[in-house]
């Protein structure tokens, strides 16, 4: 499968253009960092990560002060981290929904949990972060997770992504092999490190079902109202990016949530969690990665594919938010010093152990159907061994 033409940048003449081979390297394919002017150096300029924006934001009809000052006292108390961190993008499009019941109620289940000193993850001015590294007018890829990470220093708001000094946990080490599997020149990031901010940067949505969750109890806060709230994020991403968007789904509750997306205007790619209990049914192969981009480029040429590349040359610097959000001493993450659990041990055969992952709130009914297939194999083994046992020494009593 050859790559489409990437366009040369304009000081290039037309000799200068080449088609890069198969398995090209990504610097070639992508090319250069392209630099927009710009006076402020924001989104009509080159990203924090050094790596162009290929959109630039709509006028934005949205008042949000306007519309925060007609909530009631109760309402602004709830809301105060979408008010102030949520993106004006994103609030616009979302302001009746975190004004319903349902989401209400889910603002007073978490302070509930606030109050019982209950420490939460992501760190709240994190919670919502996808929507400012990713504003809606970016959106051109979508990947859906579960539940964020439950560990300090792991969750940032992003799904699959994890601050740094951690470690890539084990279901992004596999991504990683599969985009390498597509792009045969890609190698992780320094340091093995698991941050996906330049995804985010660059248009590609990172979104989990449920947007908190309580230390160490992955699944803590499902069925609360995250859920609903998600649901209606995607929506939004499939009435509002009219262009097209590329849906990643892996695992059975992603490919759930992408059910409705029907008709050509979209692109949804379904393959088995990522997790190591499942990717060896088909995620190292899905081509995912390529094929996103193959498909944006015939949406927005060649200023629309995704540089899957980790290895950026700027650091990042994270979004603003408009006000500060406090956040108190038993909120905040602390580095782990051994860090993640990325290889299960050994047994003394030499097989590899069962052995939950540190990152298990990434694991989906995929993965639990592989551990319970593997457990059922491993029953039904030592089964055979004892019939095997009792047959041996049957017999050494008949003699």
């Amino acid at each position: 499968m050859s790559l489409l033409k990437r366009k040369e940048p304009p000081t290039s003449s037309a000799d200068d253009a080449k088609k890069p081979r198969k398995n090209a390297d990504l610097a070639s394919f992508f090319g250069p960092p392209k630099v927009t002017s710009s006076s402020n150096g924001g989104a009509h300029g080159p990203s924090a990560n050094g790596i162009s924006n290929a959109a630039e934001p709509p006028p934005l009809k949205f008042d949000k002060d306007k519309w925060a000052a007609g909530l009631t006292p109760e309402q602004r108390k709830l809301l105060k981290l979408e008010i102030d961190t949520l993106d004006p993008s994103w609030l616009a499009q979302l302001k009746d929904e975190v004004t319903s019941p349902g989401f209400l109620e889910l603002k007073r289940f978490l302070q509930k949990e606030i109050d019982a000193k209950q420490k939460i993850y992501p760190p709240w001015e994190d919670v919502y972060s996808w929507s400012r590294h990713c504003p809606l007018y970016k959106v051109r890829v979508v990947i859906l997770g579960q539940d964020p990470y439950h560990g300090p220093n792991q969750a940032h708001g992003l799904c699959f992504s994890v601050r740094p000094p951690t470690p890539a946990p084990p279901s992004l080490k596999n991504i990683y092999t599969a985009i390498q599997k597509d792009y045969p020149s890609f190698r992780p990031p320094p340091k093995n490190s698991g941050l996906l901010t330049p995804w985010a940067d660059q248009g590609v949505l990172l979104l989990n079902t449920c947007l908190t969750v309580r230390a160490g109890q992955a699944n803590s806060h499902a069925n609360h109202g995250w859920e609903k709230f998600t649901q209606k994020v995607i929506d939004t991403v499939v009435k509002g990016r009219t262009r097209g968007v590329v849906f990643l789904a892996w695992g059975s509750p992603a490919q759930k949530r992408c059910e409705k997306i029907t008709g050509g205007r979209h692109l949804v790619l379904k393959s088995v969690h990522p997790s190591p209990l499942s990717a060896h049914k088909g995620f190292f192969d899905c081509g995912h990665f390529r094929k996103a981009n193959e498909w944006l480029e015939s949406r927005y040429g060649p200023e629309g594919i995704i540089n899957w590349d980790l290895n950026v040359q700027k650091p990042i610097k994270p979004p603003s938010v408009q006000e500060p959000v406090k956040v108190t001493d038993d909120q905040r993450t602390v580095p782990d010093e051994h860090g993640p659990l990325t290889a299960p041990p050994e047994k003394k055969d030499g097989t590899t152990a069962v052995e939950r992952d540190e990152f298990d709130g990434e694991d989906d009914e995929d993965a639990i159907a592989a551990l319970e297939e593997i457990a059922k194999m491993e029953a039904e083994a030592e089964a055979k061994e004892k019939v095997k046992a009792d047959g041996d020494a049957s017999k050494g009593d008949d003699a």
